[in-house]
């Protein structure tokens, strides 16, 4: 059995935990951890892996939908040297407590060893593929991403940390490949049936662009993300959800059962997406459960949205994506039911301020992020009432940051 310690870091007290928790991490500040803890020795290599925001297209990856996600400049941080045993030791800088384990163990989730589940999980479906550790390795990890706030804080953790794993030890698995990897350890070691849009996104981006991500066929076409005088702007609930513990593997169901009522009814379609519009009005009064029936016409009409939302980038109209950001917004929020309090004051407040064209949650919901597309000139103004307004009503200040594109999982 693998042994694991939860205990504060030698030098640092809870005090000390929470200061750090208020600076920007970057690869030299992580280098200069990473010998504090490990002390000094062979080569220490720094990766860094992006946040990700969802443009557009919510809740239909899983649904054979096309979704149109784009890296953000927010990264989290992996680095990691190689050891003369078969020890693999976790620390991060900002969560006390050490996790250690042996290469040879055969593991298995287990809750108290919290984010080294995923780690343990790419592990797993490596071991799985037939790689093999010669020895072990020493990890420490540092993010500037919100946790759980809904902008693939997990998937960064997992891709970042694969990627590293994957050239430390010169594997050649393929960026695809380590996108499905994360998908994979989602699936069988933490039990969340997620899609696969954000280990894609945060595997293969690139800067400047956003990705027309076929979930069906997991293909992508990079479009270019070009706002002028315009910037997204991230706003955090800061309400922790986690998707095992929400409804979002009933959500997935529900689509399941509502593709199984059209194909029962003669209707030859591989997934809810690859209906049109029009089909769906033809097709629909076949699903007489209500909620069943919503939830099936939210996958229809957001499939529709992203197609009309990459349009609307290539003809340069800002003013036809917010408006589509918003309407995806009310479906999830009245169609699929993921959005709550949070993120719906949010939205409303920001479709009030000057120079906002647009404005929806991103990520699965149930708390989390949603972004808005604000003039240059109007951020700091947009910000500030936005924040007013969200306190008022929800008794507690929410993050907001504008942000630009990044790229996907790389050494740094």
């Amino acid at each position: 059995m693998p042994s694991v310690s939860k205990i504060n870091r030698e030098g640092f007290c809870d005090k000390d935990f929470a200061t750090m928790e208020k600076f920007t991490v970057n690869a030299e500040v992580l280098k200069e951890k990473f010998i504090d803890f490990y002390g000094d020795g062979a080569e220490i290599r720094i990766f860094a892996s992006p946040a990700r925001i969802n443009i557009i297209g919510e809740h239909i990856d899983y649904n054979g939908g096309k979704v149109f996600p784009s890296a953000i400049d927010r990264y989290l941080y992996v680095a990691i040297r190689k050891r003369n045993d078969t020890k693999i030791i976790y620390n991060d800088l900002f969560f006390p407590g050490t996790y250690t384990f042996d290469i040879g163990d055969a593991f298995t989730y287990e809750k108290s060893n919290d984010y080294a589940n995923f780690l343990n999980g790419i592990l797993s479906c490596m071991k799985k593929r037939g790689c093999i550790f010669p020895c072990g390795f020493e990890v420490l990890i540092a993010s500037n991403i919100p946790s759980a706030g809904g902008i693939s804080s997990s998937s960064a953790l997992e891709c970042g940390f694969a990627w590293a794993v994957n050239v430390l030890f010169d594997f050649n698995i393929s960026r695809k490949e380590i996108a499905l990897m994360g998908q994979q350890s989602e699936h069988e070691f933490m039990n969340v049936n997620c899609g696969i849009m954000d280990q894609y996104i945060i595997a293969t981006a690139r800067a400047d662009t956003a990705e027309l991500l076929d979930c069906s066929t997991v293909t992508h076409e990079y479009i270019p993300l070009v706002l002028g005088d315009y910037r997204f702007i991230v706003m955090n609930t800061k309400k922790q959800r986690k998707l095992a513990d929400s409804k979002y593997n009933e959500r997935r169901n529900q689509c399941e059962k509502g593709l199984q009522i059209l194909q029962s009814a003669g209707h030859k379609i591989p997934s809810l997406c690859s209906m049109s519009l029009k089909d769906f009005e033809q097709w629909g009064s076949s699903i007489k459960d209500a909620v069943i029936y919503r939830r099936v016409r939210h996958c229809v009409t957001e499939m529709d949205r992203v197609l009309r939302s990459v349009e609307a980038l290539k003809a340069n109209d800002l003013v036809i994506l917010g408006k589509l950001l918003y309407a995806s917004h009310e479906s999830l929020k009245n169609d699929y039911e993921v959005t709550g309090i949070e993120l719906d004051v949010l939205v409303e407040s920001a479709l009030h301020q000057k120079g906002c064209l647009g404005a929806r949650m991103t990520g699965a919901g149930f708390g989390g992020c949603a972004i808005a597309l604000v003039h240059k000139n109007y951020i700091d103004d947009f910000i500030k009432n936005v924040q007013s307004e969200y306190t008022e009503k929800i008794g507690y200040s929410g993050e907001f940051f504008a942000c630009g594109t990044g790229e996907g999982v790389k050494e740094v």
